[in-house]
């Protein structure tokens, strides 16, 4: 069993940055792939990052790519999205998730098992 925990929202600006964080529970933390995913109202949960449960490798959106950026820290059991350069249309409720995986990255949600409760990101114009 995981427990996920993210944190880090806010309202901010357009242009502005945020770094959000997702805490995880357990021992076996480094087992895991971890991916951030976002959903916007009236719109289907999309895919935004994802990481290897190493680190070694990255995914990213096209509507992301260049302007966000993945990491973890296997010895904190925490993942990180550095978002920058942000605009209206990244607004929604960003949620990290896992899966126990070989190092290989997901970008489809159905193929996670771990998800946290959500944080809401609002950037205004």
């Amino acid at each position: 069993q995981v427990q996920l925990v993210e944190s880090g929202g806010g309202l901010v600006q357009a242009g502005d940055s945020l770094r959000l964080s997702c805490a995880a529970s357990g021992r076996t933390f480094s087992s895991y792939g971890m991916g951030w995913f976002r959903q916007a109202p009236g719109k289907e949960r999309e895919f935004v990052a994802a990481i290897s449960r190493s680190g070694g490798r990255t995914a990213y959106a096209d509507s992301v790519k260049g302007r966000f950026s993945i990491s973890r820290d296997n010895a904190k059991n925490t993942v990180y999205l550095q978002m920058n350069s942000l605009k209206p249309e990244d607004t929604a409720v960003y949620y990290c998730a896992a899966r126990y995986d070989v190092d290989l990255v997901r970008s489809n949600p159905q193929l996670y098992n771990y998800w946290g409760q959500g944080t809401q990101v609002t950037v205004s114009s």
